[in-house]
């Protein structure tokens, strides 16, 4: 068997056996997967030690471990237990909560990760279920939909967002620029969908009781959120995104003074584990010389200069984060995005539509099987039930987000 086709074997077996681990069909689960797959491109001798090592992007595992960090200061000291109160004090019913929801995991995701947001935020929900008795999918949905959209609007809010403004070049203050008001207008899109679909589950229920807090301190609370503050008008003004974060979450661990071995269990180091393994299995892919013989056929070069254009990228890309999950796209689509008419808007394109196919498919974001599984006790969220928000949702924002750019740089008319 020749290398190329070794190595997309390789490619293929792992991406399908992290698919199958949703369907319980095996034991693993997916950065054991990933890790895996990783192992057995060196051991197969396609990429050599050293090679595997230097596909590892280092810079984006240290920007997501710096920002979860820095989110799980805000869960020790009971951030989320505020929330808590003040969203059941001022969202007094159902349809209300589910809007606080929706948009307070949004507005959080865009400076903490919408996987920290939903790692942190889903115990909570799951809490107001059992305590008011509510309709259990609606509200999940809620979380794990609205942490994914509100992300776009960032180069922090996702993992994929990270990466495409580390591979693209693309500067925090020109992102945000253009991407924080689709954010606000997906969100609303994401509101009313949510609403709709489930508005006779949320009609006639009535007011909360007041939320029965634990507590926390709300010194501490505002120390994070100033430091967390401070790091992103460091990143408004041109600072380094991952180094910048690190520092944040080490002047944390500084001024807050607290025994650190509180902090590392509340770090999901699965998603590190799992991404460090797709970039080595990437690089495996690529080494095999496949996917070059596959954009042989089919270029992007040309594309990104009309919104036609833009239309059938997205389309692309969208299909692609499915197939091939996010971040292993953005990976394979990497050295394809040098072709396009205007790069800048290439990788601006891939962010935004990476991130809001993560909203497809159950598992078309870690976000999304983060909140099924701490769900699950209150009946979890299954593939179609997922799907009866996330195929109408993603088609409109892709939608939406593609018209903007496109009206963005000048492309509409």
């Amino acid at each position: 068997m020749s290398l190329t086709w070794l190595g997309g074997g390789i490619f293929l077996v792992t991406y399908l056996l992290i698919s199958a681990r949703r369907l319980e069909l095996i034991g693993l689960d997916r950065p054991a997967l990933a890790f895996a797959g990783a192992v057995a491109y060196v051991v197969c001798g396609i990429l050599s030690p050293e090679e595997a090592l230097a596909a590892v992007n280092a810079e984006t595992l240290l920007l997501l471990f710096s920002v979860m960090g820095m989110g799980c200061f805000l869960a020790l000291d009971g951030f989320f237990e505020h929330v808590a109160v003040l969203l059941t004090a001022l969202a007094s019913t159902p349809a209300r909560l589910l809007a606080a929801i929706v948009w307070g995991s949004g507005l959080m995701a865009m400076f903490i990760t919408n996987d920290a947001v939903c790692i942190l935020g889903a115990p909570l929900v799951v809490r107001l279920i059992e305590c008011y008795r509510l309709p259990a999918l609606p509200f999940l949905l809620a979380l794990a939909s609205g942490a994914n959209t509100g992300s776009v609007a960032t180069l922090i809010g996702n993992p994929q967002n990270m990466l495409c403004g580390l591979l693209g070049g693309l500067a925090y203050r020109d992102f945000f620029e253009t991407m924080g008001p689709l954010a606000v207008a997906s969100l609303a899109v994401n509101h009313v969908w949510l609403w709709w679909l489930f508005r006779r589950e949320l009609y006639g229920s009535g007011k909360f009781s007041s939320w029965p807090t634990r507590g926390g301190n709300l010194h501490r609370v505002a120390l994070t959120l100033v430091v967390i503050a401070m790091t992103v008008i460091a990143y408004w003004s041109g600072a380094d995104l991952a180094w910048t974060a690190a520092a944040g979450f080490a002047a944390l661990m500084l001024l807050h003074r607290r025994d650190t071995r509180q902090l590392w269990p509340l770090i999901d180091w699965s998603i590190l584990l799992f991404f460090a393994g797709l970039f080595i299995v990437v690089a495996g892919l690529m080494a095999s010389g496949l996917p070059q013989q596959l954009f042989a056929r089919f270029s992007l070069s040309g594309l990104a200069s009309d919104t036609m254009g833009l239309a059938i990228l997205a389309a692309v890309f969208c299909a692609g984060s499915n197939l091939v999950s996010n971040v292993p796209f953005i990976l394979l689509i990497q050295p394809q995005m040098v072709s396009l008419s205007d790069p800048r808007l290439g990788w601006e394109l891939l962010a935004m539509t990476s991130t809001f196919a993560g909203n497809l498919t159950l598992l078309g974001s870690v976000a999304n099987v983060i909140v099924a599984e701490a769900g699950q006790k209150v009946g979890g969220i299954g593939f179609w039930s997922h799907l009866r928000l996330g195929l109408p949702l993603t088609l409109t924002t892709v939608a939406l987000g593609t018209l903007w750019l496109s009206w963005r740089h000048n492309l509409l008319f």
